[in-house]
């Protein structure tokens, strides 16, 4: 049986004691979970200065003790391969970093993405952020007041998606205040929030937030960002649940990693795991091209050949659409439409 760390693990609603005890040394890390005797391990340490460690204690109780591949550390832990400078890659893959107002994109014809705040509860190795320049862009109220007064003069826009950052790293009554000013805009239908807060904090959907968004008169989304069926637990299942009997849509989006999930059978178990705790899997991105990430790289056709895999192991409705963002672009791309305009 998987060894897995026993931590003591506060109330369901102190999610922002959870959020404060949080690692950000690779070295307290790999000794917490006996690993801190494997020198390729340790020698990646000083990747910290390129992009900072932080994972919450709540995540690293789901990581097994004694194993280096496990694949929540390996998506949260420091690697010397980010100090790789690959060709093709930059700091700023989707073309991002010039915002029509600070902190929203208007990058679809119908939807907007306001970066409501630019932490994360974890922040991923592979994550197509890492460069973003957050301290131009930030999350207050000065700011989504400007991007409000964008949204309320574009009507072509009938949908808001939350991002970050993780958006759900603001409070709630923040959360509120953003709630009804898109409330007011007769044009917006639909609220899409982005998080993987859910997944690293369950604890994180309080009653405040739950009861919040089923009396929005919008249609709101939360699409989740779990990669691994292992992040999944009890207590994620349990957030879900009152979230779905509020009426709130769930999906999942995740990205394919080298050494994670570049397998039909993991993926087959995160399909699984995630439509019994009702949601449903969405998109399975390719990975974006940032500098830092190359070695988590998988490429096209071996995701094509992973995905034509899982068709037989899950149910079509089970499995998510596999994609790649590319900057510029009215919409993501699939892959096979991709391959053929080529």
């Amino acid at each position: 049986m998987a060894h897995i760390v026993t931590l003591n693990t506060p109330s369901r609603e102190d999610w922002l004691s959870q959020l404060a005890d949080v690692i950000t040394s690779p070295d307290e890390l790999l000794r917490l979970l006996d690993l801190d005797q494997h020198p390729e391990l340790l020698a990646g340490r000083e990747a910290k200065r390129l992009f900072a460690l932080r994972v919450p204690r709540a995540f690293v109780a789901r990581m097994e003790k004694g194993n280096p591949d496990d694949p929540l550390l390996k998506q949260t832990l420091t690697s010397q391969d980010e100090f790789i400078t690959a060709p093709g890659y930059s700091t700023d893959p989707l073309e991002e970093q010039n915002s029509v107002v600070p902190g929203l994109l208007h990058k679809y014809l119908n939807r907007a993405l306001l970066l409501v705040k630019g932490g994360c509860a974890v922040n991923c190795r592979y994550c197509f952020r890492r460069h973003f320049p957050y301290a131009e862009n930030q999350g207050n109220k000065r700011n989504w007041q400007v991007a409000l007064d964008y949204i309320a003069t574009h009507p072509e826009l009938d949908e808001i998606i939350f991002s970050g950052g993780d958006p759900l790293m603001a409070k709630d009554h923040e959360l509120d205040w953003l709630l009804s000013q898109l409330e007011a805009i007769p044009h917006i239908k639909r609220l899409r929030i982005h998080s993987r807060l859910p997944i690293v904090i369950p604890a994180r959907v309080t009653d405040g937030l739950v009861s919040r968004l089923e009396q929005s008169r919008l249609q709101v989304l939360l699409v989740n960002h779990i990669n691994h069926a292992n992040e999944i637990d009890d207590a994620f299942r349990t957030a879900m649940a009152r979230l779905r009997k509020a009426g709130v849509t769930l999906l999942n989006q995740s990205v394919l990693l080298r050494g994670v999930n570049d397998s039909a059978r993991v993926l087959a178990d995160l399909s699984n795991a995630l439509f019994d705790a009702g949601v449903l899997p969405y998109y399975l991105h390719v990975l974006d091209r940032v500098q830092g990430a190359a070695h988590f790289m998988v490429t096209d056709e071996e995701a094509r050949q992973i995905v034509r895999e899982l068709l037989t192991l899950v149910s079509g409705y089970m499995v998510p659409k596999l994609a790649r963002e590319i900057g510029g672009e009215p919409s993501k791309t699939p892959l096979d439409l991709q391959l053929r305009q080529k």
